[in-house]
């Protein structure tokens, strides 16, 4: 042990550049508070609160894939600690949900989605596997929900005019479902139905030719609805209100609504990996970022560090994906989405 003291492990081991992770320590030299700093490799990170035996610190912009944290204190450091900090893929976007991966050929789709009625010449783009990004559509005003279904077609769902509109491999967006109220959570179950999230509170079912009926109904929603299947076939829900100890709801396949899990600060997108957790932004215990959840619904923890994060995806590599609402990242966690077509 230095004479700074030695690092226990930072919680949580996963950040984006501007995330709050906490580095639990053991007698860190805090007598002489002006000499205290956290580095990330060559950057000095932001001290948020420092103690002896915890420092909570901000994730420098600069920082990028795994970064070596050592924690100063009277010009003596710290033994190095490894944090995994996202790499940037794209920025200067407008996400409000998930992105979503071509599961042909594994590119990202991502969205400039702006808010209610603003137009851009350029809403989605496509970001393939060697990370060149390019303009794909502008043809859906204020893009919210990306799915594919099981034959790989592309939905996309618009938040203006509350329509589904399928996007053909000529790039043209053709209205597939209309009058869907605030249309934003989107996603298929295994039969290959899809169901659409009106931020309003309904839940629509739509079969195969775009016809809608309600499916269920919840309270409404202060900015959007995010929906993701589980392996056990059931509909997972967030929508944020104005509560701060909010729920991720579960549908069963009989339209049945009940609660997974209780205690999250306005939840936004989630997703599944092959274990069955789930991850989903969200704050926990004043905690921003993305939080993983037990299969079971009991036990949640801090998994991603971040701010203002919105959606996540997992790549058929194990990359998981974090969007905020300016910003894409990509952390190599050797995560596995799961398969539910």
């Amino acid at each position: 042990m230095s004479g700074a003291g030695e690092i226990r492990r930072i919680n949580p081991a996963a950040a984006i550049p501007g995330g709050e992770v906490v580095v639990e320590c053991e007698s860190f030299d805090t007598s002489n508070a002006r000499s205290c700093a956290v580095w990330f490799e060559d950057a000095l990170g932001h001290l948020v609160g420092v103690s002896t035996r915890r420092v909570l610190a901000v994730v420098p912009e600069e920082s990028r894939g795994d970064v070596e944290l050592t924690l100063e204190s009277n010009a003596q450091r710290t033994a190095p600690v490894r944090l995994t900090v996202g790499a940037l893929l794209a920025e200067d976007m407008h996400m409000v949900a998930n992105p979503a991966f071509d599961p042909d050929d594994g590119s990202l789709y991502v969205t400039r989605s702006g808010s209610r009625g603003q137009q851009f010449p350029v809403t989605i783009f496509r970001i393939d596997q060697s990370g060149e990004v390019s303009d794909f559509s502008g043809d859906v005003a204020n893009p919210t929900g990306i799915a594919f279904d099981n034959s790989g077609q592309m939905f996309v769902t618009s938040r203006l005019d509350g329509n589904v509109y399928r996007i053909t491999p000529f790039k043209e967006a053709i209205a597939f479902a209309k009058n869907l109220g605030v249309a934003t959570g989107l996603a298929f179950d295994k039969e290959g139905r899809m169901y659409v999230g009106d931020r309003t509170g309904t839940i629509y079912r739509v079969n195969g030719i775009g016809e809608e009926q309600t499916w269920a109904q919840l309270e409404p929603s202060v900015s959007a609805y995010h929906l993701a299947f589980g392996p056990d076939d059931s509909l997972y829900i967030t929508g944020p209100t104005v509560s701060s100890f909010e729920s991720i709801m579960r549908i069963n396949r009989n339209g049945e609504a009940s609660v997974f899990y209780r205690g999250l600060g306005r939840p936004h997108g989630l997703a599944f990996d092959v274990e069955g957790y789930v991850y989903v932004v969200a704050s926990l215990r004043g905690r921003r970022g993305i939080v993983r959840i037990t299969p079971d619904g009991k036990d949640a923890e801090m998994f991603v560090a971040g701010m203002n994060v919105v959606g996540l995806a997992f790549s058929a590599r194990g990359d998981m994906v974090v969007a905020t609402n300016e910003a894409i990242y990509s952390l190599p966690l050797g995560i596995h989405g799961a398969l539910l077509g």
